[in-house]
């Protein structure tokens, strides 16, 4: 036994030796990225995205330009050239509004309405899993973070394809509409094996109704007795069309781009997209916000004293409060600057949602907080544009409302944004653009090759 631990022990300080000398080995000055006018983050000095490809998938615009000048304006979101915020207001009463919104952007038109009966029809064709698919990938190995699932599930589903590798365009509008079908059963169904397997829960797995959008599809998936309202169904409806799209830019659309410049099949692009959007710098982030308003509960005895929001306020921007990243999770945008227009509408359901749920002074603090944020941090740091809320800000409060588990706050993301990355992946194949090779300058140094016997560094 003693053997082993000593063994265990040489083994952890061998690996803390290698730890520092890659920590070492990692450093580059940071300077050298000012002296080479490196593009970090591929954004310029002022914050803003480096044209690296055209599209007409979307528009994603926080300016006017007046005079031949960049303006800050109030943000909009186009479709394939439609307004988001007008197609939300022509979705009043109707049920499938993401739907409709997936017929956009794939095919650059809005349906008729025979159109988009028949495109339901089609996607309804697509939901079904297999029960050996269901029981050997899965509920065999369950993940705690129902991303990396959602991966799995997807790159599994190439060996189920006997066309996997064809990327001519008929092939892959099949293959994205399946994926588009299939990854709200796949994200429930990952949910409740996670649950029944880590947790000890009941498993609860339930087919998909044909009759049903998909929204209504997730929460009848998604709770145990399979009901929902009618304005819960709406809501959720409309958070799936606002996160459907935003930009060739945002990183996982990029990484949509990028993967198929390369020419690789669509489960793999696909499955790029997802772990890019895992991150809590993309996708994660409305998970961010609402633990930051765990933190903020736990230490603000009163929610209506605005004196101590500020200060706990404060505290986040000065990193010394949460996470100590110094944000305000859900606050701030790279291309909005007035408002974001995701966050306008869903403000607006989320005060619906709030008032049949009895919960307005909850949103009321979210109001307050979003005020006090936008206050703070221009207080304290040298802003060049106005900062807005994001959709993050209310997005993880209203999936709380509706009785989404954190767990899925991520994966409802993806469920909604595949629409998108399909049909910027299509729009890279049709165009056939060359692969994208962005540079990175070597800013090391030239050595003589040693070898091993003269490998004394001491």
């Amino acid at each position: 036994m003693s053997n082993m631990m000593e063994l265990e022990e040489n083994l952890e300080k061998d690996f803390e030796a290698l730890l520092h000398e890659c920590m070492k080995s990692g450093v580059i000055d940071q300077n050298l990225y000012v002296e080479y006018d490196v593009k970090r983050g591929l954004r310029d000095s002022s914050g803003a995205g480096v044209l690296t490809g055209l599209t007409e998938v979307s528009d994603v615009n926080g300016y006017k330009q007046i005079d031949g000048k960049k303006v800050p304006a109030e943000g909009k979101l186009y479709y394939q050239g439609y307004d988001v915020q007008e197609m939300v207001k022509g979705f009043k009463g109707r049920r499938f509004a993401f739907e409709e919104a997936t017929y956009l952007l794939l095919f650059g038109e809005l349906p008729t309405d025979e159109q988009l009966t028949k495109f339901i029809k089609l996607i309804t064709s697509f939901q079904t899993l297999s029960n050996k698919f269901v029981r050997d990938v899965i509920m065999k190995a369950t993940d705690q973070n129902i991303m990396n699932g959602l991966q799995k599930a997807v790159l599994t589903l190439y060996s189920y394809d006997d066309n996997a590798d064809e990327i001519d365009v008929d092939n892959v509008l099949k293959q994205s509409i399946n994926l588009i079908a299939k990854l709200p059963v796949i994200s429930t169904y990952a949910y409740w094996s996670y649950l029944h397997f880590r947790m000890d829960e009941p498993l609860i797995i339930r087919n998909p109704n044909p009759e049903y959008s998909t929204a209504e599809n997730i929460l009848a998936m998604l709770r145990p007795d399979g009901k929902f309202t009618e304005l819960e169904a709406k809501v959720l409806d409309i958070c799936l069309v606002l996160h459907a799209e935003h930009g060739g830019g945002n990183n996982s659309t990029f990484t949509t781009h990028v993967v198929t410049s390369a020419g690789t099949d669509t489960y793999s692009a696909m499955a790029a997209a997802i772990a890019s959007l895992k991150g809590f710098r993309h996708g994660g982030a409305n998970l961010k916000v609402r633990k930051m308003f765990e933190d903020l509960k736990a230490n603000v005895t009163d929610w209506k004293d605005e004196a101590q929001l500020r200060e706990y306020i404060k505290k986040l921007v000065n990193k010394q409060a949460f996470d100590r990243t110094g944000l305000v999770y859900g606050i701030g945008h790279a291309v909005y600057t007035l408002s974001d227009p995701r966050q306008v509408i869903l403000r607006d359901f989320a005060t619906q949602l709030a008032e049949e749920k009895g919960r307005t002074e909850e949103l009321q603090l979210y109001f307050d907080v979003e005020r006090i944020a936008k206050e703070v941090i221009a207080e304290n740091r040298h802003l060049f544009k106005p900062l807005c809320a994001n959709v993050d800000f209310y997005s993880g409060f209203v999936y709380d409302m509706l009785g989404i588990p954190e767990e899925l706050y991520t994966p409802i993301f993806a469920i909604s944004r595949i629409s998108g990355w399909s049909a910027h992946r299509l729009e890279e194949i049709i165009n056939n653009g060359k692969i994208i090779r962005p540079a990175y300058k070597y800013v090391g140094s030239h050595k003589d090759y040693y070898y091993m016997p003269d490998r004394n560094w001491d």
